[in-house]
């Protein structure tokens, strides 16, 4: 055989690979342009709507406070969701952690730090409990977290006794401790608290979430798409089975998943008692469905090994718009609601499509390698 023929021959396979990368490149793009169009369509319908009060600075702020907490509860999700698994107890444990932090710091009058501290410990250890059952006992990650989810709700009742926690500056005049009731915290130690989401610390009242969720987006963005981290967590999503082959750390790392959500949940249930000084036991149904819809129309798949912290970010976004524009024109909860439950099944349907177009299409390559290798194909 001739050097030429050799050449071609060792050339044959790279031609179909790079095809189906480009193509699943363009899928990503196309899923990219979709999400900017969809909020921008968005955008303009509301802001119609509304007699252009949708596109008011202060409502705009509003809307931009929403995303910050959605991406950054979202950026914990899609970690657990890169490795093929789901975690339903996320917006719980966002509450849970609030509560602890409250109950630690404004009820029993113990440092903010310590508070802060503790909070964080319980959702680690959410996180662990969590893995253990995924990865230990085999048990289904959906109905795992589905049932933490409830016990963590349960124990997020018992300790708050189902009332709100409420964090309040000690007033400079003894008498009017009695007069206003209450518990009262640190001077220094609120204002460093309250400081954390306050919406006055930068021009334009605009939100510092926002800027917490840039920090962590570029985080995530450098361990999920420049490293081994990001790499092995994909790998492990995309083929648990070839992963174990490859000796990969596999339980090393949805343990970390598990941990990474917990962790990225308390963070924002704590930036949300920040900026409203107060926490309700029972306000976890408000990140369940907007977080898990979010990054699922960001383009993470339910089957693990693809997803972006762009997409997230985008759907985050999507997601806040469209709740801030039926809130403010008064659509009712009920209208909310199922608007959200349709974006969240059309998410899902949009995910199921993109993973059989990219099945054929991986299909469609193999077979037009393997021709080309018998020598049907030239």
């Amino acid at each position: 055989m001739s050097e030429d023929s050799d050449d071609a021959a060792t050339m044959v396979p790279e031609e179909p690979r790079a095809g189906l990368l480009s193509r699943l490149g363009g899928l990503g793009l196309q899923r990219v342009g979709g999400l900017l169009a969809a909020v921008l369509i968005a955008g303009f319908i509301f802001a119609v709507w509304s007699d252009w009060l949708f596109l008011k600075t202060g409502n705009l702020v509003v809307m931009i406070r929403l995303m910050g907490v959605l991406g950054i509860i979202g950026l914990g999700l899609l970690v657990v969701l890169l490795v093929g698994e789901i975690d339903l107890s996320f917006s719980a444990l966002a509450v849970l952690s609030a509560i602890v932090m409250g109950k630690m710091w404004v009820e029993l009058g113990y440092h903010i730090a310590v508070g802060i501290l503790v909070a964080f410990a319980v959702a680690i250890g959410v996180g662990l409990f969590n893995a253990f059952f995924v990865n230990v006992v085999k048990v289904p990650s959906f109905i795992v977290t589905l049932g933490s989810n409830t016990l963590v709700f349960g124990f997020t009742l018992l300790i708050s006794r189902n009332t709100p926690i409420l964090a309040q500056k000690l007033p400079p005049d003894p008498e009017e401790w009695q007069v206003r009731g209450g518990d009262y915290v640190d001077a220094a130690e609120y204002t460093f608290f309250r400081a954390l989401a306050s919406n006055y610390a930068l021009p334009g009242r605009f939100p510092l979430q926002v800027v917490w969720l840039a920090g962590f987006a570029i985080v995530f963005g450098i361990l999920l798409s420049r490293g081994v981290f990001g790499f092995r967590m994909k790998a492990i999503g995309g083929n648990e089975q070839a992963a174990v082959l490859a000796k990969l750390p596999v339980r090393r790392y949805k343990t970390l998943a598990f941990v990474i959500c917990a962790v990225m949940a308390a963070v924002g249930g704590l930036l949300d008692f920040s900026f409203i000084s107060q926490v309700q036991p029972n306000q976890g149904g408000v990140y369940l469905f907007p977080v898990f819809t979010a990054v699922i129309v960001g383009g993470a798949s339910l089957s693990g090994g693809r997803g972006t912290v762009s997409g997230t970010l985008l759907g985050a976004l999507l997601l806040a718009v469209i709740s801030n524009g039926l809130a403010l024109n008064a659509t009712g909860a009920f209208v909310q609601q199922m608007w959200l439950g349709t974006v969240t099944i059309g998410a899902v349907v949009l995910d199921q499509w993109t993973r059989s177009r990219q099945r054929s299409e991986s299909l469609g390559a193999g077979l037009r390698d393997l021709a080309r290798r018998l020598g049907v194909l030239r």
